[in-house]
């Protein structure tokens, strides 16, 4: 019966493992040599927040900080991922932490932009002919909160993010535990976290 000599053995085991590793090195040699404006995604795309009524249409949602000044407020996507993007108020070259409130003696939970020093800003719906409309977290379905802009004559919007490209994705509350207080950022208690969500 032939046996493998243990000499040629080790030398044919060392040239496979040679073999392979050269097979492996091209490989990240060819992935460094891409085309990167081909295959990186940005690194942030924002999508526009707004309320929308099939009546009464689109508007712009901002916050408002005591002095008047309006920012804008965008979900952010920072991979392919969709699904779930953060919503933030961009302030002054920061990105500040949009969120719902404890309501304490309100009657809904208000919809805040919350700065490092623990001052908050007003986020609501602006209507072209000047109107500035409240947006609030008016009732809770599990761990969704629905967030409306609310005219005063009762007329409700939908909050929604609008892609560059035209997806659309629902603006909403989300609490993670069954407690009032969800968490404290800057010393504001927050109801819940605010999302732009998939629409199912």
């Amino acid at each position: 019966m032939k046996t493998f000599n243990p000499f040629f053995r080790t030398k044919l085991l060392l040239f496979f493992i040679a073999f392979i590793s050269a097979g492996m090195l091209s490989q990240v040699v060819d992935k460094d040599n891409l085309d990167k404006t081909e295959t990186t995604t940005p690194d942030e795309i924002y999508w526009d927040v707004k309320a929308y009524s099939r009546t009464w249409g689109l508007l712009d949602v901002k916050a408002i900080d005591k002095e008047g000044h309006i920012y804008d407020i965008k979900a952010i996507q920072d991979s392919d991922d969709t699904s779930i993007l953060n919503v933030k108020a961009l302030v002054n070259g920061e990105h500040l932490p949009v969120k719902l409130i404890v309501k304490n003696s309100d009657a809904l939970y208000p919809l805040k932009a919350i700065a490092n020093d623990g001052s908050i800003l007003d986020v609501k719906a602006l209507d072209p002919d000047g109107e500035i409309i409240d947006v609030k977290g008016i009732s809770k379905s599990g761990n969704i909160v629905h967030i409306r802009a609310i005219r005063p004559q009762n007329i409700m919007y939908n909050i929604i993010a609008v892609s560059p490209d035209g997806n659309v994705n629902s603006v909403k509350g989300v609490k993670l535990n069954d407690e009032e207080v969800e968490t404290v950022i800057n010393g504001v208690k927050v109801f819940a976290h605010v999302k732009a969500l998939t629409q199912h």
